[in-house]
Parts: C-alpha cells; structure tokens; sequence
C-alpha cells in the first residue's frame, strides 16, 4: 500500500494485507463491514459504485411489459 494511506488508515491496511496474505477470508471481512454499516449506508455505497441503479419513482404508467401484456392484436 501507499505509505500516506498507510499512515492515514492503519487498521484498514492491516486488515487488507491480512486478507492477502489468507490470515482472514474475503467473506468474513464482506459480512463484517455489512453487518456494521446501516442498511442504507450499504444501498449508498452500492449506488456509488454502479451495483444498485436508483430504482425509478413508480408514475402509476404501466411499464412495457405490462403494456405488451394487454396488447390486443385484434383490435
């Protein structure tokens, strides 16, 4: 790592090197930090990293599907 990162956040290093080095598995570490953070601190981070798209206001409009759904050929 960086030696200012290094300086600035200590205890993250450690834990990425540990998990490096198999002193920690991946999951745990995942599942920890998760379990920690609110769920809606996790959908932010989600959304800024291009994991979870903003879901779109419901207009009350049926979406296409809905639309091709009562599509009546013959009308």
């Amino acid at each position: 790592m960086f030696d200012s990162f290094t300086r600035i956040r200590p205890a993250t290093c450690r834990l990425m090197d540990m998990m490096d080095a198999g002193e920690i598995d991946t999951r745990i570490v995942a599942e920890m930090a998760l379990m920690w953070l609110s769920e809606s601190s996790v959908a932010e981070m989600m959304q800024a990293n291009d994991i979870l798209q903003e879901e779109a206001a419901d207009d009350g409009q049926p979406d296409e599907a809905q639309e091709w759904e009562s599509f009546d050929p013959d009308c």
